[in-house]
């Protein structure tokens, strides 16, 4: 079950049900932090709280043609994993070591370590929905989209959903020096989420789901790659573990999960790209790529 948030023509916006491209049960609720509250507070799963809604209201899908889809969740923090896949260890090793292969760094340690690398990506402020353009960073000549499996806690810490998420990155900064993560990581619109959310308990097995990124270049594909949340070295439960560690959580936070999916070394984005990336059972979030003028950042 995909609850979508869609902007309705008075400019509010809505929760609803994905049944198809084209329609949706609408939901009475903005936000979808308060329908997960809800849900808890009559003491029943998220799905059966929908399934009794539509049967006692008697909703029928409505067309949601036209519409435009936003943030699934307004995430006030969205956080992400790094080196929690072999091919993520092995790209961060050829950045630190300046294009060199096989020379070992502290990314091997982290990626043996008890403790994940977990690291502050974005707020709901720089965080864009699909068809929004993620932005280039303007001080940066290597950057490449990160598409992962995003989790949304509550702030308990429970997984109430998955969704979708790009975890933009320059790859140039982040091999420069290690303490330059937050700089290669967080700008504007420099992260995506979208286009739902995946109720937690609909999903049979987190990690049997498929992730394929395809970049686009003046109508052509340029790049792609596939991969599955098997492939992760760490389990959910683990890397939201340590994020609880004395840390507050905000209802609708989103964790991102990590990349196994990188494009080749000479590989960067450029303007006028478009990004999908597609996870099984959630759907395709689409962005354009946008190198921003001046006064675009200044004023937004």
């Amino acid at each position: 079950m995909k609850i979508i948030r869609m902007k309705e023509n008075d400019g509010r916006s809505v929760l609803g049900v994905w049944e198809s491209a084209e329609q949706a049960y609408p939901l009475p609720f903005e936000d979808f932090t308060d329908f997960i509250r809800q849900a808890e507070d009559d003491g029943i799963a998220p799905s059966k709280w929908v399934r009794q809604w539509i049967r006692d209201t008697g909703c029928q899908p409505k067309s949601i043609a036209g519409k435009k889809l936003l943030v699934p969740v307004e995430a006030p923090e969205v956080w992400a994993a790094g080196v929690t896949y072999e091919k993520s260890r092995e790209a961060r090793n050829y950045e630190a070591a300046e294009g060199e292969t096989g020379i070992q760094t502290f990314y091997d340690k982290v990626y043996d370590a008890k403790r994940p690398e977990l690291f502050f990506k974005s707020t709901a402020a720089r965080t864009v929905g699909p068809d929004e353009p993620v932005w280039l960073r303007r001080d940066s000549n290597w950057q490449i989209p990160e598409p992962e499996l995003g989790l949304v806690l509550s702030q308990r810490g429970k997984i109430v959903g998955y969704t979708i998420g790009n975890d933009m990155s320059c790859r140039d900064i982040e091999g420069e020096n290690p303490l330059y993560l937050p700089q290669a990581k967080i700008w504007r619109n420099s992260c995506s989420i979208g286009p739902a959310v995946r109720l937690a308990e609909t999903v049979e097995d987190p990690y049997a789901l498929q992730i394929t990124c395809r970049i686009y270049r003046d109508g052509m594909e340029v790049m792609k790659g596939t991969a599955t949340t098997g492939q992760l070295k760490r389990k959910f439960c683990e890397l939201v573990e340590y994020l609880v560690k004395d840390n507050i959580l905000f209802d609708g936070t989103v964790l991102l999960t990590g990349t196994s999916i990188v494009p080749p070394n000479d590989f960067t984005l450029a303007d006028g790209d478009r990004i999908d990336i597609e996870i099984d059972g959630i759907g395709v979030l689409s962005n354009p790529v946008k190198m921003p003028v001046k006064e675009e950042i200044a004023h937004g």
